[in-house]
């Protein structure tokens, strides 16, 4: 049992502590889970496809180009948005932009112009850097300090079920196409707009983190609403942080293998119906992955130091294997010499080793991005500081995406992409494993957290509605 205060008297009141509690911190991951799931998580099977859908990627990989441009600098901005504005405004103005992206390319199935794709993207670019974001700090400052793996695995699971999905649905959809469809069909579009608009609703479920009770009654932040100036100052010192400068590699990596994953790999292998076949257990092998490092990061040593370092060795040694599984792959092909695409019923035995491959490959990004969201968690517990943690992330990895992608529009050579990749992550883990040792304490105790004081113990009463305050919906600034 706990005590909360009655909204409207101010009088505490026994409630249960049951942690599936609306205002408990594992309903609240899971609803933004459930955001994800509908609106990137439908994104990511519209890109896994390669080239949006598109046999010809040009249109794709220069609309990629325009969302992480912006997102690069929206991410950095996001985590500040996100707390003058609160959940509520910065993810449903997120998740709007997904339905028009999904759109665009309806558009171009018929009329083929690229303008409407670019621009779409751009916009997504802004959405998509206030929504992951506020994601990043919801996902990694509502769960107790020993149970972030746990929480950041749920997440992940529950998003990566909108990819399983959506793969399921350009699957279906086109069985019958063929290897010679010129695209996706429009019922494809369609359905993933569905599913993105749902996803914009659902953000209206979200609580402001004020209000959200941890089960020893401590709340997630006391900060109600941030300011512009306030938020300024403190996103330009992040680029002088020395935590976030031993991020960046990371960061940087953790998007930049995408466009030759998913082009290179899915889009130049394999038909249409098995590119979208193979989303459906690229995204299946995140959920295992999520799990797996979740589990291993949260209850594999007492000390949590150690399990940082074990993480980031697992992890090491894992992609190295992988991305060496993926080097003897890229060897029997490349740009000027294609091999006849796979499908996952009439090609046989070829059909397995890149089908296998790409499933690690899902199977490594989940695994790796979980590990950083990890670090990133233990490096404070408030949801005020990070937020703009976890904005820096997504504005330097989106600027390695925008980046990836032209690299594959300049048809760089795949073994060059490949060998930048592998590098990347691997130069990210000794960084990382630096981090750990110099930030990240066996206790719960952090610097940030040792400077601010919960302003709402568990026998106060909660604020009657953190959207009603200043800065919040239906008020002006």
């Amino acid at each position: 049992m706990g005590l909360q205060g009655d909204e409207e008297t101010g009088t505490p009141v026994t409630t249960k502590s049951s942690i599936f509690r609306y205002n408990s911190p594992l309903v609240q991951v899971g609803l933004i889970g459930l955001v994800c799931f509908c609106c990137p998580g439908m994104f990511n099977a519209l890109s896994g496809m390669g080239g949006g859908g598109q046999v010809d990627p040009t249109a794709a990989n220069n609309a990629n180009t325009a969302l992480y441009t912006t997102f690069a600098l929206f991410g950095v901005l996001g985590g500040g948005i996100y707390n003058i504005l609160g959940p509520r405004v910065t993810l449903f103005a997120g998740c709007s932009t997904y339905i028009l992206y999904a759109g665009s390319f309806l558009y171009y199935n018929h009329y083929k112009h690229q303008t409407f794709a670019i621009v779409a993207g751009a916009n997504l670019g802004v959405g998509a850097g206030l929504l992951w974001a506020g994601q990043g700090a919801i996902m990694t400052s509502y769960p107790p300090a020993d149970r972030k793996g746990t929480y950041i695995s749920l997440f992940w699971s529950i998003f990566n079920m909108g990819g399983v999905i959506g793969g399921l649905i350009p699957f279906i959809l086109n069985y019958n196409s063929g290897d010679k469809s010129s695209s996706v069909n429009d019922g494809t579009y369609i359905g993933f707009m569905v599913f993105m608009a749902i996803g914009t609703v659902l953000t209206l479920a979200i609580l402001h983190p004020s209000r959200v009770v941890r089960n020893d009654g401590s709340h997630c932040t006391n900060i109600k609403y941030s300011s512009v100036s306030v938020e300024s100052v403190e996103i330009l010192k992040l680029f002088l942080n020395w935590k976030m400068l031993l991020l960046v590699p990371a960061s940087w990596a953790s998007n930049f293998f995408y466009s030759y994953q998913f082009n290179n790999v899915n889009g130049v292998l394999f038909n249409l119906r098995t590119r979208g076949l193979n989303n459906v257990f690229y995204w299946g092998a995140q959920m295992i992955g999520s799990v797996m490092i979740g589990h291993l990061m949260d209850f594999s040593f007492k000390s949590r130091r150690v399990r940082g370092f074990v993480g980031i060795a697992v992890v090491g040694l894992l992609g190295t294997g992988i991305w060496a599984g993926g080097l003897a792959n890229q060897l029997r092909y490349s740009r000027h010499r294609e091999l006849e695409r796979l499908d996952f019923k009439d090609s046989g035995s070829s059909f397995a080793g890149p089908f296998v491959l790409y499933f690690f490959f899902g199977l490594l990004d989940a695994m790796f991005q979980s590990m950083v969201y990890w670090v990133i968690g233990a490096l404070a517990d408030d949801s005020e500081t990070l937020s703009r943690y976890n904005g820096f992330y997504k504005g330097v990895q989106s600027a390695g995406a925008a980046i990836a992608w032209q690299v594959d529009t300049h048809k760089v050579p795949f073994l060059n992409q490949l060998i930048a990749n592998w590098a990347m992550t691997t130069i990210s883990y000794p960084l990382l494993a630096v981090l750990v040792f110099l930030a990240v304490k066996d206790d719960s105790t952090t610097e940030e957290v040792k400077t601010k004081e919960i302003d709402f113990p568990p026998a106060m009463p909660i604020p009657a509605s953190a959207d009603d305050t200043k800065g919040g919906p239906g008020k002006s600034t």
